[in-house]
């Protein structure tokens, strides 16, 4: 799964499309806390974080968002920079 970015102690990770489903998502992991967003709306689908990381990974997604879409479809993985 690669990791696609890292700031304030936030993993941001993608799975391979063969290993994943429907819809579009990226994975977040923040200490013992998991989630998964999905990118369209940026709601969290599974999981939990606080609501700071929460609202710091929105943010971050709302940035990139056309990139992490097309980084799902085309599956050409790359780090993204990380919220400043």
């Amino acid at each position: 799964m690669p990791e696609i970015c890292r700031f304030y102690g936030i993993i941001i990770r993608m799975f391979l499309i063969d290993r994943e489903h429907p819809p579009r998502h990226i994975h977040i992991k923040y200490g013992e806390h998991e989630a998964v967003m999905e990118l369209i709306n940026l709601n969290i689908i599974d999981g939990s974080l606080p609501k700071k990381c929460r609202q710091l990974v929105r943010e971050w997604a709302e940035q990139h968002q056309d990139e992490l879409i097309e980084m799902w479809d085309t599956q050409k993985f790359h780090t993204i920079p990380p919220l400043e």
